[in-house]
């Protein structure tokens, strides 16, 4: 029998139970290896990459995912009817060269030039306009330098019998440019819809709704 102190009825100490705990799957260690790029060497492998993707394409068509991990999470499936590319873009603001004419320097408009959609955004719709029979599922972050930032994107076919006919993907046929609605998370985002409560009342239903106060 045991007793609150620990002991047995008969004088002798009880033992802790012990909870076995679980083993951590292979998406585990890739997402912990990306998390500590440093310390697992992934930032030694993108700088070998990335020499790589400077001399390519805008968006590059991949035969399968970077960060396999991330792309499951996403919906990605190793199936017909879906694809990943990789999109770059470059960097920074939107400065614009100093104006000839003259004008006072407050005026000249050239710096604080910020685009009214993330990065990650635009990625994904130039990845859309290369695939125009295909929706953005999602993407996310691969890597970036002192001039550009790569997102993957994962497209999904629409007509596709294999994904008509898987259950978590068949909604996709019913949708016509989401992405360019400001649908998937990194659209979402810059919408200022992933937050609730306190802090968000000019954010819904949308930004413009309330003269762009909320951004």
């Amino acid at each position: 029998m045991w007793q609150l102190s620990g002991e047995y009825s008969d004088g002798k100490t009880a033992e802790p139970e012990v909870k076995a705990k679980m083993s951590k799957s292979m998406y585990g260690y890739v997402r912990d290896a990306w998390k500590r790029p440093a310390d697992s060497g992934v930032k030694k492998l993108l700088w070998e990459r990335m020499q790589v993707w400077r001399r390519q394409g805008a968006v590059v068509r991949l035969e399968r995912p970077t960060r396999i991990d991330r792309a499951r999470t996403l919906g990605y499936k190793a199936k017909q009817g879906i694809i990943v590319v990789r999109a770059s873009i470059r960097r920074g603001g939107r400065r614009k060269s100093r104006y000839i004419r003259g004008r006072r320097t407050n005026r000249m408009g050239m710096r604080k030039a910020t685009p009214g959609k993330n990065l990650q955004s635009i990625a994904e719709e130039r990845a859309a306009d290369r695939y125009p029979n295909m929706e953005v599922l999602n993407s996310y972050w691969v890597g970036q330098d002192g001039k550009s930032m790569y997102f993957e994107v994962i497209l999904v076919d629409r007509c596709s019998p294999s994904v008509l006919a898987d259950k978590n993907l068949a909604w996709v046929a019913n949708t016509r440019g989401r992405v360019y609605r400001g649908k998937t998370s990194a659209g979402r985002k810059g919408r200022g819809q992933h937050n609730r409560g306190t802090g968000t009342e000019k954010c819904r239903p949308s930004i413009r709704s309330h003269k762009n106060q909320g951004k």
